[in-house]
């Protein structure tokens, strides 16, 4: 019943303040054991011919979020942040689905935490969550409980680059932005049944534009299954002010086949 209980049971709606999403490449290897049987690392080759896995770090502001049909008025305005590999779900007709897999989300609001681990597998804990927005900038501070997550950053609003950051393996926008989060499904491993879990997004008006970034502090690196790692920041996007959903999550086998 638990399990049962846990598989995104209810569709959801709200409306995105802000959404910033930091990408980082990553060894395809280290991608590889941190994902669930059934899900491959989403992989992007250089032009140097090495290739590369991902893990998107997301900031992102919520109003009035709640189950669909509810008034937004009745919804909550909360804060999350979330560390998620980007993954591809083979499915027996040939189509691929390109989504996150959740490793570790964080918000500031004590009802979601509990709610959101009550209803899904993303594995929420409390954090003090400080955001501040500018017509040219938006800076968030995140102090986690037990320091394995903190996060400083500030973005540089309304001037987009026009190439990736820095040592980017992405050769330029266009396939920066194939990978920009959020994608359109998430994914969650089911241990008992041995199943895939899959989330569909609503979005619309999605146009995430590029930005530039002062990252001082982000210790998720540090520990977990990517301490590792040297992660190299690849791409980073925002996005404000749009209508943003998911559907109730579906169950299919390890091989992608409707359960």
């Amino acid at each position: 019943m638990l399990e049962a209980l846990r598989r995104h049971p209810l569709p959801m709606r709200t409306r995105f303040g802000h959404s910033l999403v930091l990408t980082y490449a990553v060894p395809p290897s280290l991608a590889r054991r941190a994902l669930p049987p059934g899900l491959q690392p989403d992989v992007y080759r250089d032009p140097g011919g090495t290739e590369h896995a991902f893990v998107a770090v997301g900031l992102v502001s919520v109003r009035g979020l709640r189950p669909a049909g509810v008034p937004a008025a009745l919804g909550i305005d909360c804060v999350l942040t979330g560390y998620r590999i980007l993954a591809r779900f083979p499915t027996p007709a040939g189509r691929t689905m390109r989504g996150l897999y959740i490793l570790h989300s964080q918000t500031d609001r004590r009802l979601l935490a509990a709610g959101g681990n009550l209803l899904t597998r993303y594995h929420y804990r409390l954090a003090r969550i400080a955001l501040r927005s500018g017509p040219d900038h938006l800076e968030a501070t995140v102090d986690s409980r037990d320091g394995r997550a903190d996060l400083t950053v500030t973005a540089r609003l309304g001037d987009p680059p026009d190439t990736p950051p820095p040592g980017s393996p992405f050769a330029d926008l266009a396939a920066a932005r194939r990978f920009a989060g959020p994608l359109p499904y998430t994914f969650d491993f089911e241990t008992a049944t041995h199943s895939i879990v899959v989330v569909k997004a609503e979005r619309t008006a999605w146009q995430p534009q590029p930005v530039e970034l002062e990252v001082p502090r982000l210790t998720f690196w540090r520990h977990g299954p990517f301490a590792a790692a040297e992660p190299v920041l690849a791409n980073a996007f925002h996005v404000a002010d749009l209508d943003y959903g998911w559907q109730r999550g579906s169950r299919r086998t390890l091989e992608g086949a409707a359960r």
